[in-house]
């Protein structure tokens, strides 16, 4: 472990799956438990209920920063929680980008998360725009910012962060282990500047385009540690693989 911080990995199936998926997952899950490695599923919402297993955790994939009540549409964090949900994703860059959701917004959606027993786990990223700019660390610097600005210490301190370069996400680009490294050292560095235990502490994962074949090299780098999967996350056998990588 790197200084005691547990692997971690997240699936995230997006609008995918069905209960046939739902019942490979939980059978094969059961009989590949992967030690010393937090396993998160994030199934769509309908199909959190289907599942049932010791050895990983459900998570929702948003929830509303709205109080229970007469919002259409919306999941609460208490449902999660009623559900058996222990974790949510808030600010993926396909909620950022298809629902608006401002830096502002996914840090409101993290307080939410965290006043209902949820643990957040916080996307960032940069489009291939910015980093073809080299202005990484400067649009991360304001995602990163939104946090500080609505979050105590003792909030992140109870977090993950999930850096997803946008360029990444789907397109079977993955950032080079040098080029996660680089990012993860500068989120790390960030959060030190507002309290250094938070920043040892703090889980940062990477996700875009993790597959079986460069889990490991990628999650043998310094300041990551595991991953948030998108695509493989579907696929049983990648998905046990891509943990056991991270052990």
């Amino acid at each position: 472990m790197k200084n005691n911080r547990t692997p971690f990995v997240a699936g995230n199936w997006k609008m995918n799956g069905d209960r046939s998926l739902v019942t490979t997952f939980s059978a094969s899950l059961d009989s590949h438990a992967v030690s010393n490695v937090d396993i998160v599923l994030c199934p769509p919402a309908v199909y959190l209920p289907l599942f049932s297993s010791a050895n990983f955790s459900l998570g929702g994939q948003d929830l509303s920063a709205q109080e229970p009540g007469a919002h259409t549409g919306d999941v609460s964090g208490e449902m999660l929680k009623d559900v058996g949900c222990s974790y949510v994703i808030v600010g993926h860059s396909e909620r950022r980008e298809d629902h608006g959701e401002s830096n502002s917004d996914v840090a409101k959606k993290a307080s939410k998360a965290l006043a209902c027993g949820l643990t957040p786990i916080i996307c960032i990223g940069e489009p291939l725009a910015v980093r073809e700019a080299g202005e990484v660390e400067a649009f991360l610097s304001e995602q990163l910012k939104a946090l500080v600005e609505h979050l105590s210490v003792d909030d992140l301190s109870k977090s993950v962060i999930a850096y997803e370069p946008i360029w990444a996400i789907g397109t079977g680009k993955t950032a080079s282990p040098e080029q996660a490294q680089d990012v993860h050292k500068f989120i790390r560095e960030f959060f030190a500047n507002e309290d250094k235990t938070l920043a040892e502490g703090l889980r940062i994962l990477y996700g875009g385009s993790v597959k079986p074949d460069n889990a490991k090299t990628l999650f043998a780098q310094a300041d990551v540690d595991g991953g948030l999967i998108g695509g493989a996350s579907l696929k049983v056998e990648d998905f046990i693989s891509i943990c056991q990588a991270a052990n």
